[in-house]
Order: C-alpha cells, then sequence, then structure tokens
C-alpha cells in the first residue's frame, strides 16, 4: 500500500531551497479566487517548494525522453507533462492550478504552460435536461468521459492545436467558444474528476481514463463542513455578483434574501456537492502523489507526499 510523508508548514517550506519569488503583490491578487486569503507567505512556504518539485520531475522525465531519442536516433520529443489537480467544488482548485500555471511557466526548462478545466467536458445543458441529470451536474455520468480521454491522450501523442470546449458559470452551460492547447511543455487539468479511474464510471464502457496519463497529481482538500461554509460563502457572493450579470442562469437566486439565500446554499451542498463529494471526489484523494491540505481561512496547514 502507498504511503504518505507529512509535512507542516515549517517543514515543508524549508524545501523551498534557494528558488526565488517571481510573483509580486499584483500577480497574486489577480490569480487570487473568491474568498481566499491567498498571499505572499502562502507562495514561499507552500507554492515555491512545490513548483521546485514539479520542476525536478518535469526535468527527469525530459531528461528520459532525451536519452531514448539519441539511442533510437530520432528527432527529439515534446512529450508534455501532465498534472492532475483534484478536489471539492469551492475548496480552492482552481486557485491552486492558477497560481502553479504562473510559477512553473516562470521556469527556463518548459516555459509553456497550459491549464484545462474538465468544466469543458461536460455535457452540454440540453443532453443532461434530456437524460433527467441535470441534478448530477459534477457526478462522473455528467461528463463526455470518451471525449475528455481522448483530449488528454491526444496532448501526451504531442498533437498540436487541439480544441477544448469552453464552459461558462455564467449560463450553466457549454459555450460556442474554444481554447486550443498547441503543444505544452506541461499540461495542468483541474476539476473534481481528474483522479477517478474505471471504478467510479461503471456506466462506461471505457478502460483508460484521465488519471491514467497523469505524470503527478495534486488533492486539494479540507475538512467536509470547513469546505460546505466555503461554498456557502462563495453563493452569497456570487448573489451581489455574478449571479446578476445578463443571461446568468442563477439570477433568480438574486431575489432570495440573506437567510433564504444560505438556506439554499446548504440544500444545494448537502443534495448535490456534499454528496458528490463524499461519493465520488473524497475517495479518490489518496491516489493523488500530494494532498493540500488547508486550514478554515484557506492556509495550507499539511503537505502529505506519497512515498
Amino acid at each position: 500500500m502507498d504511503s504518505h510523508i507529512n509535512f507542516n508548514r515549517s517543514r515543508w517550506s524549508e524545501l523551498r531551497a534557494s528558488v526565488p519569488m517571481v510573483l509580486d503583490d499584483s500577480d497574486i491578487e489577480e490569480l487570487r479566487g473568491i474568498n481566499e486569503n491567498l498571499d505572499t507567505t502562502e507562495v514561499e512556504e507552500i507554492y515555491l517548494p512545490l513548483s521546485r518539485l514539479l520542476n525536478l520531475h518535469v526535468g527527469s522525465q525530459q531528461r528520459r525522453t532525451e536519452v531514448l531519442d539519441t539511442f533510437l536516433n530520432r528527432p527529439r520529443a515534446n512529450t508534455p507533462f501532465i498534472i492532475g489537480i483534484a478536489g471539492s467544488v469551492a475548496v480552492g482548485k482552481s486557485t491552486t492550478a492558477r497560481l502553479l500555471k504562473a510559477l512553473l511557466s516562470r521556469w527556463e526548462n518548459h516555459p509553456k504552460v497550459d491549464l484545462v478545466t474538465t468544466d469543458g467536458f461536460l455535457y452540454p445543458k440540453k443532453v443532461l435536461e434530456d437524460r433527467g441529470i441535470m441534478h448530477r451536474k459534477g457526478f462522473p455520468e455528467s461528463y463526455d468521459i470518451k471525449r475528455l480521454v481522448q483530449f488528454v491522450a491526444d496532448v501526451k501523442a504531442g498533437k498540436a492545436e487541439l480544441e477544448v470546449p469552453v464552459y461558462s458559470h455564467i449560463t450553466y452551460d457549454i459555450t460556442d467558444e474554444v481554447k486550443v492547447v498547441d503543444r505544452p511543455d506541461i499540461l495542468i487539468i483541474e476539476g473534481l474528476n481528474v483522479l477517478q479511474s474505471g471504478m467510479d464510471y461503471p456506466h462506461e464502457p471505457h478502460r483508460v481514463f484521465v488519471s491514467d496519463f497523469l505524470d503527478f497529481s495534486i488533492y486539494v482538500d479540507a475538512d467536509s463542513d470547513v469546505i460546505e461554509q466555503w461554498y456557502v460563502d462563495r453563493f452569497l457572493k456570487f448573489r451581489s455578483g455574478a449571479f446578476t450579470k445578463p443571461n446568468s442562469y442563477f439570477g433568480h437566486y438574486t431575489k432570495l434574501t440573506e437567510q433564504e439565500a444560505n438556506d439554499k446554499a446548504r440544500s444545494i451542498w448537502r443534495e448535490i456537492n456534499g454528496l458528490n463529494l463524499d461519493r465520488n471526489i473524497l475517495p479518490t484523494k489518496n491516489r493523488a502523489k500530494l494532498i493540500l491540505h488547508k486550514s478554515g481561512d484557506h492556509s495550507v496547514d499539511q503537505i502529505s507526499l506519497r512515498s
């Protein structure tokens, strides 16, 4: 059975070694998510050591590829290093992904870093409605897993100019836009389902999953009751922000009182997001190579690295 080495903040921060701080306050402000407290100290103590670890892994893969190319007397191949980031809704995995993209792109040996979220591979709203599973969005059956796996396989194979569907959290649907991914040095793929495997998709006949292509995996963790509160706080902030935008799928929530909105958020958590966390997301945690556990103030208080 795999075991993890556990680090507190102090011990982990020492592993930064001499990695320089490459982000300023304005960069961090831009990367910070809703209701999060990301600051310079957090970046220096948690994410710079992590970027160093990932850089060492990428360098190792690049050297192995170069050895094989030399032996086979073939042109240098660019095999992208793929990082998966999983975790619950509202736990901050999107911020972690954006931050790692910014940090890793500063390293000279892999400057081209792309970020894709699995939200783009959700089935369109009409398909979910036709199948009667709109209330199951985010659950395994709501994803076009075949298309997602094919995309990751194509990235790993070094294919050029791959198109990725774009999801809108405003319209709650897939848009007409596409994101183009063109042979990155590193691909970060972030989503609820990146660590799931065949046992999580009994309704799908596939034998290959996103997790099979990952070179490194991260699970962003916190206690379930803490994540629920973060979800409620975010919902209340969206109520006076994103939900007020034209064409917002959740526009009707702006008419709720503060108490009604709080109750609605907890109901959605209990019936959808919390249920999905318990059944489909949390069971994948120990498959990750690294677990970042957060305390109630969003700061990372423990890091577990699989040995």
